[in-house]
C-alpha cells in the first residue's frame, strides 16, 4: 500500500472521544458547535438557541454512546386522544453498560398536532425519548458548545404554533403571506440574538473549554461548579477572564493547602 493511499485511509478516520476524560469532552464541545451550526441543527426560541435531537445523537455517537428503543406504550385515556409512552436507555459500546434513560410523551392534544396520525405520535414519543436520554447525560456539553441544555423538541411547543381555526381563509395566497411572515419573525429573532451577542461579546468556545477544564479540579465543590455551568453562556469576555484567573488562583491556593497538610 502507497503512503499517499495510507495517508487517504488515515484522514478518513473519525475521530471519537471519551465522556470520563474531560480533556477530550472540552474538544468534543468545540467539534459540537462547528457541526450544529454548520448543519443548522437548532432552533432559535425567544432568542436562545436549542439543539435538535440530531445534534445530541451527534454527540452521542462521537463519545461511542446509542439510543436503544427500550418501551412504546399506547397510553391514550380516551378514543377522543392519541398519546404514546416511551422510554430510551443509552448504551456505552466499549463497555456494553447502560448509562442512562429518559422517558417522553407525545400526544395529538398538543398544539400543531392535531392533525398528525398515530405512527407520527409514536414516533415523536421516541424522538423526545431520546433526547431526554442525552439530556441527563450531556447537557453540559451542550452547553459548553454555547447552546440551550434542552432538546429542541422538548421545546416544539413554543416552535409550531397552534393549528389555524376551520373557518380561517386557507388560499394558497394566505399561506404564502403566512409563511412570509413567520420566516420574517424568525430572521428578526436571530438578528436580535447576533446583535445582543455583539454588543455583550460574549465569551468564545475556547473561554468556556478552559473554563470547564478548570472547574473538572478536584478541588473544586460540585456546588461551584454546578453554579459555573449554570451561567456560563450569559458570561462576556471580560467576565470568563476574571473567572479563569480567578478558578486558578482558587485551585493554586486549595493544592497548596493540600500539600502542606499531607
Amino acid at each position: 500500500m502507497s503512503q499517499e493511499t495510507k495517508d487517504t485511509l488515515t484522514k478518513k478516520v473519525i475521530e471519537s472521544y471519551d465522556i470520563a476524560n474531560s480533556h477530550e469532552t472540552m474538544h468534543l464541545a468545540q467539534d459540537l458547535a462547528r457541526f450544529i451550526k454548520e448543519n443548522n441543527l437548532f432552533h432559535n426560541i425567544q432568542g436562545k438557541a436549542y439543539v435538535n435531537v440530531e445534534g445530541w445523537q451527534y454527540a452521542g455517537s462521537r463519545l461511542g454512546i446509542v439510543p436503544v428503543i427500550e418501551e412504546l406504550n399506547h397510553i391514550s385515556p380516551s378514543d377522543n386522544e392519541i398519546k404514546y409512552q416511551a422510554k430510551v436507555k443509552l448504551l456505552n459500546l466499549k463497555t456494553q453498560q447502560e448509562i442512562g434513560s429518559g422517558y417522553a410523551i407525545c400526544s395529538n392534544k398538543e398544539n400543531g398536532k392535531r392533525n398528525y396520525q398515530e405512527f407520527a405520535i409514536a414516533s415523536m414519543a421516541q424522538t423526545r425519548a431520546i433526547g431526554k436520554a442525552y439530556r441527563n447525560i450531556l447537557a453540559w456539553i451542550i452547553r459548553a458548545a454555547g447552546y440551550e441544555p434542552t432538546p429542541a423538541e422538548e421545546m416544539d411547543y413554543m416552535i409550531v404554533k397552534e393549528d389555524l381555526p376551520a373557518t380561517q381563509d386557507r388560499s394558497p395566497k394566505k399561506k404564502s403571506e403566512r409563511a412570509a411572515e413567520q420566516k420574517k419573525a424568525q430572521h428578526s429573532v436571530v438578528s436580535e440574538e447576533k446583535q445582543a451577542q455583539a454588543e455583550l461579546k460574549l465569551a468564545s468556545v475556547k473561554q468556556k473549554t478552559e473554563l470547564l477544564l478548570l472547574l473538572n479540579n478536584k478541588v473544586i465543590t460540585n456546588e461551584e461548579k454546578n453554579k459555573m455551568i449554570e451561567n456560563i453562556n450569559k458570561l462576556d469576555v471580560e467576565r470568563a477572564t476574571k473567572a479563569i484567573a480567578k478558578l486558578k488562583k482558587v485551585i493554586e491556593e486549595r493544592q497548596n493547602v493540600e500539600s502542606h497538610a499531607a
